[in-house]
Formats: C-alpha cells, sequence, structure tokens
C-alpha cells in the first residue's frame, strides 16, 4: 500500500507551508524520522521528516510552491512494492481530504477567552475589536480615508470588521474587502496605499511566508498596541571586567567562555522576577500574569528574525543561560528548530550591540507585553566619583512597553533592576 508524505503542522500557528528544497529525489530510500525536504513555515524554515520507510516513488510539489496543511507531497512505496494502478485516485483522495486554512471565528458577544497554558497564544493577524452591523443604529466608526475608499469602490462599511482602535475601520480594512462584501474573508497581503515605481534593472523579489508573517504581525503590534519607551544608561565596565575575569578562568580550565548577552539575558531573567507586573501579556477584558519566565530571543537569519524561547529561564544558572542561547543559535541556523522552541514566550530580548547600534526602540512581539532593546558597549568620557573626566564604557538599554499592561513607573523599576545587576554581575551569581 503506497504511503503519503503531507504537509505536517511544524508550527503552532501554521496553516500552509513553501517547500524550499527538497532533500530527496525520486528513487531514494528514506527511513522512519529521515529529513526529507526543507519547509518555511510563518516561523521559520524547518526540515520536514518522513514518518516510514520505504523508496520515493514520485515527487508530486516541486520547490517553492505553497501547500495547505495535510496535503499530499510525495508517495512512498516499500521495497519491492509496485505503483498500484489507482494510485493517481488515492492521491487525489488525500488532496480532497487536506485540512483547508482555518477561518478565525469571532466569539459570541459576552464570552470570556480561554487562558492558555503555559505560554501565550500568538496571534496571526489583527484581531478585529467589534463588527458594525447595518441593522443597528449606531454611527459606523471609521477614518475618513477609509469611508472615501469605500464610497469609490462601493464596499459597504457596515459590513466590515475594523481593526483599528477601539473597532475603527482603516484603510486597509476597506481595501481587503471584497467590493460590495465583508471584509471577514480570507486575506490577502494588504496592499500599500503607495506603491513604488520601479525599471527594467530594479528587482522585485516575491516575499516569503515567514516575512509575510513578519510583516503581518508587526502591523498588528504597532497598530493595536499603545507601546512607550524608556532608556537608561549603564556603566558597563564592571560587566566586561568581570566577563573577561570568567572567561580568562574558564581558558585554563576548558569551561563556558560567556558573552555580554549571556549576562543581559539573565538581568532580564532576575529582574523580571523582581518585577513580575512585566512578565504579562493583555488578554481583552484581563491580564495574564505568567508565573514562570519564557524568555524569547531574538536571533537573525537569512529571511528575517525568529525568536526560539527559554523555557522557565529562572529556574537556569548563567551557565545554563548561555548554552541553551548557543543551541538555539545553532538551530535556527541550521534549520533544526521546532514548534515547541518558539511555544511560552513572556518577554523578549533583542540585541543590536554586536551591529554597532548604539541604542534603538523595538516592536513589542505580540502578545507579550515587553521586550528589552540592548545597543552596543562603547568607550565614552564620563565623570567619575572624584569629579574628573576619565574614558568610561556604556552602554544602552531600552524597554518596550504595552501600555494597558505595564506602567510606566513598573518598566522604570524593571529597568533600574536590571542597572543593578548589570553593574553589579557578581549578583547573577548568588
Amino acid at each position: 500500500m503506497p504511503k503519503i508524505i503531507e504537509m505536517p503542522k511544524l508550527s503552532d500557528t501554521m496553516t500552509e507551508g513553501t517547500i524550499a528544497k527538497w532533500i530527496v529525489k525520486v528513487g531514494d530510500k528514506v527511513t522512519n524520522g529521515q529529513s526529507v525536504a526543507d519547509v518555511e513555515t510563518d516561523k521559520a524554515t524547518m526540515e520536514m521528516p518522513c514518518f516510514f520507510e520505504g523508496t520515493i516513488h514520485s515527487i508530486l510539489v516541486k520547490a517553492g510552491e505553497k501547500i495547505p496543511l495535510n496535503s499530499p507531497l510525495a508517495v512512498v512505496l516499500e521495497d519491492g512494492e509496485e505503483a498500484p494502478a489507482n494510485l493517481d485516485e488515492i492521491i487525489a483522495k488525500a488532496k480532497a481530504a487536506a485540512v483547508p486554512s482555518p477561518k478565525v471565528e469571532k466569539p459570541a458577544a459576552g464570552a470570556k477567552k480561554a487562558i492558555s497554558v503555559p505560554g501565550p497564544r500568538l496571534p496571526t493577524a489583527p484581531q478585529p475589536a467589534r463588527r458594525a452591523t447595518a441593522t443597528t443604529n449606531v454611527r459606523v466608526k471609521a477614518s475618513p480615508l477609509a469611508r472615501k475608499i469605500a464610497e469609490e469602490k462601493g464596499v459597504d462599511l457596515s459590513s466590515i470588521e475594523g481593526t483599528g482602535p477601539g473597532g475603527r475601520i482603516i484603510r486597509e480594512d476597506v481595501e481587503n474587502a471584497p467590493v460590495g462584501g465583508s471584509s471577514s474573508a480570507a486575506r490577502g497581503p494588504a496592499t500599500p496605499a503607495i506603491r513604488p515605481t520601479y525599471g527594467p534593472e530594479d528587482e522585485r523579489v516575491p516575499t516569503s511566508t515567514m516575512r509575510n508573517i513578519i510583516a503581518e504581525r508587526l502591523l498588528a503590534s504597532k497598530t493595536q498596541i499603545p507601546h512607550f519607551y524608556l532608556q537608561m544608561e549603564v556603566d558597563a565596565g564592571p560587566l566586561m571586567e568581570f566577563r573577561a575575569h570568567l572567561n580568562a578562568s574558564a581558558e585554563k580550565t576548558g569551561g563556558n567562555k560567556y558573552t555580554v548577552n549571556d549576562f543581559i539575558l539573565k538581568s532580564v531573567i532576575r529582574a523580571a522576577q523582581a518585577q513580575p507586573a512585566i512578565n504579562a501579556a493583555w488578554d481583552g477584558d484581563a491580564i495574564v500574569k505568567f508565573k514562570s519566565v519564557g524568555l524569547s530571543v531574538a536571533i537573525a537569519i537569512e529571511d528575517g528574525l525568529v525568536t526560539p524561547v527559554i523555557k522557565q529561564a529562572e529556574k537556569k544558572t548563567l551557565m545554563e543561560i548561555s548554552q541553551s542561547v548557543k543551541d538555539l543559535a545553532g538551530k535556527a541556523k541550521n534549520k533544526k528548530l521546532s514548534p515547541d522552541d518558539f511555544a511560552g514566550g513572556t518577554i523578549t530580548v533583542s540585541n543590536l550591540g554586536a551591529f554597532g547600534i548604539d541604542q534603538f526602540a523595538a516592536i513589542i512581539n505580540p502578545p507579550q507585553a515587553a521586550i528589552v532593546a540592548i545597543g552596543s558597549i562603547r568607550k565614552a568620557p564620563v565623570v567619575n566619583d572624584k569629579g574628573e573626566i576619565v574614558v568610561g564604557q556604556r552602554m544602552w538599554v531600552g524597554l518596550s512597553g504595552d501600555h494597558r499592561v505595564v506602567d510606566g513607573a513598573v518598566a522604570a523599576t524593571f529597568l533600574a533592576e536590571m542597572r543593578k545587576l548589570l553593574e553589579n554581575p557578581a549578583l547573577m551569581l548568588v
């Protein structure tokens, strides 16, 4: 009996995948657990395993094709098995049985949302606040530009779900709505209001699934989450001295060598424990306060940014944090990250110091309530305790907070705890 390799669910929010590359070809023997293709999902490019043994009889999907979940990708026959005469019929049935992309259903009025455990849900698209209907006497909330575009396109505003603040209908809602119909139909990428002009020598590169999801989520983050930003300067001299001492000892004994980022991550974990209100998420009519710290670490890869998670980070030593980051970075580089590696994040750290960036304001990774931005360490003239101008080492640390969850004083207290730890790094070993 032929076996069908189907598109698996490789991430918690995945509804389709793109075959980036086939690792096997027709005629190759495969074993249970062997990787047969690289699949690009909404999170990263991952290796897809085969779950049975045999020989690749046929490959049904070309590299570069985008395929829904559970759709047939290849046919495997057992050793010595002949392809049945009705193989095309078997493949057609498998295609028909493939699960379509799920539609987002709006909860009933007054319904409470369940809180997922252990980590927050990761929404794949802006969540409509409410729906305006033609049967109500309430005036439809829409921006002037949205009204103008709706009039030009012949779109009924009363049938559109607004994704702006308070359910307000914005330009993108109207542009994504079919003429005369509702915008609750499946949406494609939003069409920009101003399109670029380009010539024959310019290159227009279609975006990947991952890049589309990044764009979608960052747009949702910036338009739906009320960001506020704090910055502070840290004396990095003690940290650099302490790290150099630890690494010198490690070099003699063959122990673990620490990066500056290892100490930064540890300081974020400890500060989140000291100020637990930062380790939370907005859940519509409630705030979810997480008992454990799931540290999302931003790692740059070829096609964007991934944020794998160090789970129960508060239970890990500095060495375990260091080793976890090395492991996640290696898996990201080799496309070995699994869906479990992305689950359970509660706060994110983005470090651009290695790229020479002094300071920046990061965009919150929804549904988390805070992201910490780390800049480079620079030598700078500073005034010491004696009033003398000397050469010091300074680092900027920023925080972007969701003001629905985090107040300014809470964020300031969190950053102050970080600074105390970074300027007294030995405390992180206690």
